[in-house]
């Protein structure tokens, strides 16, 4: 069947939302979406639908979607990130081969009006599931670079909690720390593969003020002055995940430590404080996404904490000249 191609609105996020859930049915991601969790994320500053999304209809059914979010610095490199999802009954080679070249396309569109002077390259992210999508992302020239692993701790089982380094002190996050949290997610996680500096913008509408955050099981540490975050842990709950399994999962978005104060146990013991207190709020489970080779021993950190695999994602990376 020809599909009918044209960008999306956000008036889109129903038949996008069922799209996902079609999807989800077989490659079994884990990952689940209302229309209201798809709607915020089309809503963001790092994505311009009419120049950056993609999707395909069979008369009123959207069976396909592919969108283009560009970075907020390139630093030195633009790494703008392209997304997919397919119906599985229309998964062939041609719709494949129309998605990569759409993504080739589109990604030099987008990256031409954000950091023209920069050189290129398209990441992407693929759960180890999705073999269809991993496929047409390799005939297209992408080539898997990172591994990345789904942790999830269950709440019943933790370990002890430990101290906070001595003179620091540990708060909820509160709006007043807002823009020291950005500044010292930005310090900390400065030089992670595919990291990029987060706008206040951009800060905002993907955590801080993000419908699922939960700024209640979110934590900060400060200097004994309380004028610098020197580590944080940020957390949100996602109700569509809850629906499909029935497990209140307390999703860690970010955990990190600003560079002079790592290997102190800061990292450990925010987290462990977070766990402990999202135990007494009736959650079940947690779960977060770490890069294996990680430079500085998170997924040590994250075992310490009652973390172990659970899923397998891959960075793929295609460099455009």
């Amino acid at each position: 069947m020809e599909l009918t191609w044209r960008p999306l609105t956000l008036g889109d996020a129903e038949p996008l939302a069922d799209l996902f859930a079609a999807a989800e049915a077989v490659d079994r991601t884990g990952e689940h979406y209302t229309a209201g969790d798809l709607r915020e994320e089309m809503a963001g500053p790092d994505v311009d639908l009419a120049l950056g999304s993609t999707g395909g209809w069979a008369g009123e059914w959207l069976v396909s979607y592919a969108a283009i979010r560009r970075r907020d610095s390139a630093d030195p490199v633009h790494m703008p990130r392209v997304e997919s999802v397919t119906r599985p009954d229309f998964r062939t080679a041609d719709l494949a081969a129309h998605l990569t070249t759409w993504f080739l396309d589109a990604g030099k569109r987008v990256h031409e009006r954000a950091f023209p002077a920069s050189p290129l390259e398209l990441h992407a992210g693929v759960h180890e599931h999705e073999r269809w999508y991993t496929d047409a992302l390799e005939r297209a020239g992408f080539r898997r670079s990172r591994t990345f692993v789904e942790m999830r701790a269950d709440l019943r089982e933790l370990p002890g909690v430990r101290p906070v380094p001595e003179g620091y002190a540990l708060v909820p996050f509160a709006d007043r720390y807002d823009e020291l949290t950005r500044d010292a997610r930005n310090e900390a996680f400065a030089g992670h593969w595919g990291s990029a500096v987060l706008s206040p913008a951009a800060w905002r509408h993907r955590i801080t003020g993000a419908k699922d955050f939960r700024a209640d099981l979110s934590f900060v540490l400060l200097t004994p002055a309380r004028d610098r975050v020197v580590a944080f842990v940020l957390s949100s709950f996602h109700p569509a995940d809850h629906a499909a399994t029935g497990v209140r999962e307390l999703y860690v978005d970010y955990v990190g430590t600003r560079a002079a104060q790592r290997g102190r146990g800061a990292a450990t013991a925010v987290l462990g404080h977070t766990l402990a207190r999202a135990r007494e709020a009736g959650f079940e489970r947690s779960g977060l996404a770490v890069d294996t080779d990680n430079a500085h021993s998170a997924v040590g950190i994250y075992e310490r904490c009652g973390y172990v695999v659970a899923d397998t994602y891959y960075g793929y990376v295609l460099p455009i000249g």
